[in-house]
């Protein structure tokens, strides 16, 4: 069988290519990855058992699977699709097919320089003991735990962040969620992980931190009020009593 490959079919690989890839990073953005690769390899399995092997017993159960899922699809993740039709019509979707056939340079690095003013706060905190709580985010959104805190949008800096974190401060309670190069919030509130085996040394600040750590990638900061130690928590992990070389280390790694 001679199989004919044009123009058209290389512009409809490229249009299913940039759903999937779109549909990958809001589904990364929401948590709900794993999700998304689920549906996808059922899919695999679908085409493979109905299109290729015909096996038409199976295929036509899997056909039903197929359309009541999608609908089921549609109800659960219809904040995450209303968000990708948003993006779609307006500069932002253009942006992101320009980004996918624009060639990637392994030469440009990213600007870190909004690090540094957070490794020098949580230095002079833990010089004066002062605890504190702050929550980096990175590929999956913090709004839900941003929602319960005062909003501050306002750029990094290391005065800023003391100030917040003040015994006196009406905001020190806590955490504090950074996007981006942005302070968003502050005084938000994160959940506590219920694990058993968490020394009972560790207070509060340190339980909140690894329970977002537990339901997100957030790389989250500790500054014991009691030891003035410095600590950090990221997927599900305590780096307990950490020199500022090694916080600065962990905030600049990129995620894999």
């Amino acid at each position: 069988m001679i199989i004919h490959f044009g123009v058209k079919d290389i512009i409809d690989i490229l249009i299913v290519a940039f759903f999937l890839y779109e549909t990958y990073l809001i589904m990364k953005k929401t948590g709900t990855t794993t999700i998304f690769l689920g549906v996808l390899a059922f899919i695999a399995l679908w085409i493979l058992i109905s299109k290729i092997f015909e096996m038409r017993l199976m295929g036509t159960i899997l056909d039903k699977f197929i359309n009541v899922g999608f609908i089921l699809l549609v109800i659960v993740f219809q904040k995450e699709i209303r968000e990708f039709l948003q993006a779609l019509g307006s500069n932002k979707g253009i942006k992101a097919i320009l980004k996918m056939l624009k060639p990637k340079d392994g030469n440009t690095d990213d600007d870190i320089s909004y690090i540094m003013p957070i490794v020098m706060a949580s230095m002079d905190m833990a010089k004066r003991k002062e605890g504190a709580l702050i929550a980096i985010q990175q590929n999956i959104s913090l709004d839900k735990f941003i929602e319960t805190g005062e909003k501050i949008q306002a750029n990094i800096s290391t005065r800023l962040i003391e100030n917040i974190f003040f015994k006196n401060s009406p905001l020190h309670d806590g955490a504090m969620i950074i996007v981006g190069k942005k302070i968003i919030a502050a005084a938000c509130i994160l959940p506590v992980s219920q694990k058993h085996d968490i020394p009972k040394r560790y207070g509060l600040r340190h339980r909140s931190a690894l329970g977002l750590s537990e339901e997100t990638d957030a790389k989250i900061i500790i500054v014991s009020e009691e030891t003035g130690k410095i600590s950090l928590a990221h997927h599900s992990k305590l780096y307990a009593n950490i020199s500022a070389e090694e916080l600065q280390k962990i905030l600049i790694a990129k995620e894999a």
